[in-house]
């Protein structure tokens, strides 16, 4: 049996994938200690898990013997960071609390998680610190890059996976492998090569979507027409579309849908070519997005009512105007949805923030993703209890890990290491490791190795 703890559990979905994995290799497992501060977290957890992890980590000085360490630490500003000074260069952070417990009871093995953005996050000094901090306890450590939507997830989310072994050498054939760049892309590739069907089935939106989900989810007449009045009757038209006051392209803005008053045409052509031509480097690129006069203006709008337009704009509220200069004043959080999904192809990546106002059009009808639907988006089974506060669940699949991904670590972690693991699994009941076709495939990316003797390769 193999015995772990649970750091940073949040809803449990880094259990879910690590418990996943050791069943499907006969391996018994048991969680004998996990933490979450935020407690909608702790109550979902509970409510699957029959264990309330409630608790401040950095207050946690005694924990029972365990094998594993399971942790979603969060990214953090390290203030010694690259100097090389290992464990002590963590101090005044919450990874610092991690490498705190590693380095007391020296479990076998860990899996941490983390964003994408902790490799290059200061410079790159930030994720040196951590190796550095990793390789000083003891642990050879290796990591990778991997896309949700390339193991069966239909969701655009890339997350690094750093798994390390004490004092000993471990493989982990899975390769680095950041998937398309978003959903356009992915549908393209998925399109011309059929390359993931060859490798694993690929799941898109549509896959995941309720058959009948509760009315409360579609959005009100008000918005919807609106929204007509700029794409027209047929709402699939909004397939990919995303409401944002900052940017042109495959996008609608609120000047377009009237949400502070009816804009005329020219008023429309005014605040979408000043959001086309503002970030231009001719305006300076201390300016990059920023005011500009009426001059400046009218290099790119050049009907004679210009004053009559921004006037009226700056009055409607949709312009402002301070020491002679213009902006758009954004709107975002006003829209009722601020990205309608393509149910032929994968979602953007879910945050905290904003999971409650991803659309999809469904039965020609526009509505909000419901919360089981985020959750499937994560890779979290259908079995998984949810909570009845839908704010708190869209928060905590915002905040959560793609399940399938975390299984897909542990099994080729257990799949190639097989006598590593009947030492982490205290030579009880050794298990036949079954051999199959890797499901997940090569995928020709670029795997990490960073040995226990320098930080040459850290880069």
């Amino acid at each position: 049996m193999i015995k772990f703890i649970d750091l940073f559990a949040g809803t449990g979905g880094i259990r879910l994938g690590f418990q996943g994995a050791c069943k499907k290799y006969g391996i018994e497992t048991k969680c004998v200690y996990s933490s979450e501060i935020d407690k909608n977290a702790c109550s979902s957890y509970e409510l699957n898990f029959e264990d309330n992890p409630f608790s401040d980590i950095t207050k946690v000085n005694e924990l029972p013997d365990f094998d594993f360490m399971l942790a979603g630490f969060p990214c953090q500003t390290f203030s010694f960071a690259g100097k090389r000074k290992g464990f002590e260069d963590t101090r005044g952070t919450l990874f610092f609390d991690v490498a705190r417990l590693l380095k007391k009871y020296k479990p076998k093995g860990f899996l941490l998680e983390n964003v994408r953005g902790l490799t290059s996050h200061d410079k790159g000094r930030t994720f040196e610190t951590i190796v550095n901090s990793l390789e000083s306890i003891g642990y050879n450590v290796e990591y990778r890059l991997l896309n949700s939507s390339n193991f069966s997830v239909a969701q655009n989310r890339v997350r690094i996976y750093i798994v390390g072994v004490l004092n000993e050498t471990f493989t982990i054939k899975l390769n680095s492998d950041t998937g398309a760049v978003d959903s356009h892309k992915f549908k393209e590739c998925n399109r011309q090569t059929g390359l993931f069907d060859e490798i694993v089935k690929s799941k898109v939106v549509k896959e995941i979507l309720e058959k009948e989900p509760d009315p409360k989810y579609i959005c009100s007449d008000k918005f919807t027409n609106q929204l007509k009045r700029v794409i027209g009757k047929d709402l699939n038209r909004l397939n990919g579309f995303r409401l944002i006051d900052t940017r042109n392209g495959n996008s609608i803005h609120s000047w377009e849908l009237g949400i502070k008053g009816e804009c005329s045409k020219d008023e429309i052509e005014f605040l979408n070519l000043l959001i086309a031509n503002r970030r231009k480097k001719i305006f300076g690129t201390h300016q990059d997005g920023k005011a500009l006069t009426i001059e400046q203006i009218q290099t790119f709008y050049k009907k004679g009512n210009i004053l009559d337009v921004s006037r009226s704009l700056t009055k409607k509220g949709y312009l402002s105007n301070y020491d002679n200069k213009y902006n758009p004043v954004c709107g975002n959080m006003s829209f009722e949805v601020f990205k309608f999904l393509d149910p032929e192809s994968i979602s953007i990546t879910l945050t905290a923030s904003d999971t409650n106002r991803l659309g999809i059009v469904q039965n020609g009808k526009a509505r909000r993703l419901t919360p089981r639907e985020c959750a499937r988006l994560q890779g979290f089974p259908d079995s998984y209890k949810l909570l009845e506060n839908d704010n708190a669940v869209y928060k905590q699949m915002g905040n959560a890990v793609s399940v399938p991904v975390i299984e897909a670590v542990i099994s080729d972690f257990i799949e190639n290491n097989k006598k590593l693991i009947d030492k982490i699994n205290n030579h009880k009941k050794p298990y036949t490791l079954r051999i199959h076709k890797d499901k997940y495939g090569d995928n020709n990316g670029i795997g990490f190795n960073i040995s226990t003797h320098s930080n040459d390769d850290l880069h």
